[in-house]
């Protein structure tokens, strides 16, 4: 599995004009093909008066599918230098969509490329980016004497605690990083002289949306 990887979280759409051509770029995470192509339809159908709905996407991590089209447009200037931005910024399962209303004025090659680079960039800006991280769900358990050293390693590395449970004793849930993972396990387990009760469960993505962590379950 991938340590971590970019992609995004919700979808945006942002515009750019050129010599009267509206560019518009419809943003949108995406998981699978058949996904994509009712994303595709999607923006076809809101945009059905327009002269071009270029496309382009990532799907998968490792082995990603990548895939792009003009749409009309002349060869090479559309489909590809959207994708070329999707792959420049790192994203994965991400697929955007620029709708072309023409404006009466031909732009040239190089015009293209640039407008429809530029359109797919404010569409990510208008976007929410997000850089998931491979971890491991744990719970750790522990009497009150040993909370504060536990909170103290944990928020040196900028670990956030999930859940916490006060009964007799402290039960918290957290999620550490995997690369993160064996040396938050041994300072815990020194830090409070074996005490703590550490119990490794299921690996997750998760990722900071501002103070809000996200788990996925991948």
């Amino acid at each position: 599995m991938q340590e971590e990887y970019k992609t995004v979280y919700r979808g945006g759409e942002g515009e750019i004009v050129e010599k009267k051509s509206r560019f518009i770029a419809t943003v949108r995470p995406v998981h699978s093909e058949e996904e994509v192509l009712a994303f595709i339809e999607e923006v076809k159908k809101k945009y059905w008066d327009a002269r071009h709905n270029c496309f382009a996407y990532v799907i998968g991590v490792t082995n990603p599918t990548l895939r792009c089209s003009d749409d009309g447009e002349p060869a090479g200037t559309a489909g590809k230098p959207m994708l070329d931005v999707l792959t420049g910024e790192g994203l994965h399962d991400t697929a955007v969509v620029v709708t072309r209303y023409f404006g009466g004025t031909l732009l040239g090659t190089g015009g293209l490329v640039r407008a429809y680079q530029g359109a797919v960039k404010e569409g990510l800006q208008a976007s929410t980016v997000i850089t998931k991280r491979l971890g491991y769900r744990y719970e750790i358990g522990t009497d009150y004497t040993g909370l504060g050293k536990i909170q103290y390693i944990l928020g040196q590395r900028q670990i956030s605690v999930q859940d916490t449970q006060y009964t007799d004793k402290v039960l918290m849930k957290v999620i550490l990083p995997y690369d993160q993972e064996q040396c938050v396990v041994s300072e815990i387990t020194e830090g409070t002289n074996g005490q703590a009760v550490i119990e490794k469960g299921d690996s997750c993505y998760f990722a900071e949306d501002g103070k809000e962590i996200l788990v996925f379950e991948e």
